[in-house]
């Protein structure tokens, strides 16, 4: 794939692990019944110690300095999250990450957050891969709810190209660590 767009060093090596180890490609039916001849399993990058090291390596460097705490919507967010506080605090940068449950719990430690998130906290909201973005402000609307402050919006792979719009929308900057068109795709094909 000569043919892709030239990336600085870090997110050309994430955008090669990513096509090595998540780009499916075959006939699949996506989340929205749309096929599509190409599928991110963006899971094989963030659930694998190199992988998540080069997802902290551009995260790292997008999140801005006011941020306390990662997280998002469960089971997309969770190893984003949880690898990026954890090589973040290897660097000396002290992040708490969270959860956001796709139901309220109504025992034990109640509602939909779980993890390290307090009221007040500036938070980024993560996700591995984004289409349409309704999982990312999902996160966003509970966060807002528990009293925290959605800042930032990063996914490994935005494979849809809507969010941006959206998150501006919203007031929160996005930024996307790579793009359907950095792999070599369009925008929701």
């Amino acid at each position: 794939m000569s043919d892709l767009p030239q990336l600085e060093t870090a997110r050309h090596k994430l955008r090669e692990h990513v096509l090595q180890h998540s780009l499916k490609t075959g006939t699949f039916t996506l989340k929205s019944g749309r096929t599509s001849n190409w599928f991110l399993d963006s899971k094989q990058t963030a659930c694998r110690s190199d992988g998540i090291l080069l997802v902290s390596d551009v995260a790292l460097a997008m999140l801005p300095p006011d941020i306390d705490a990662i997280g998002g919507l469960t089971m997309g967010a969770d190893p984003v999250a949880f690898g990026i506080a954890a090589v973040a605090a290897t660097r000396g940068r002290k992040l708490r990450s969270f959860s956001v449950r796709k139901e309220s719990k109504n025992h034990g430690v109640t509602g939909r957050i779980a993890g390290a998130l307090q009221p007040g906290d500036r938070v980024a909201i993560v996700e591995d891969t984004v289409t349409r973005g309704t999982s990312l402000f999902e996160a966003v609307e509970v966060v807002r709810a528990f009293g925290a402050t959605p800042l930032f919006i990063t996914v490994i792979v935005d494979r849809g190209g809507t969010c941006a719009a959206m998150a501006h929308e919203a007031k929160i900057t996005y930024q996307p660590m790579l793009t359907a068109p950095d792999l070599g795709y369009a925008f929701g094909s």
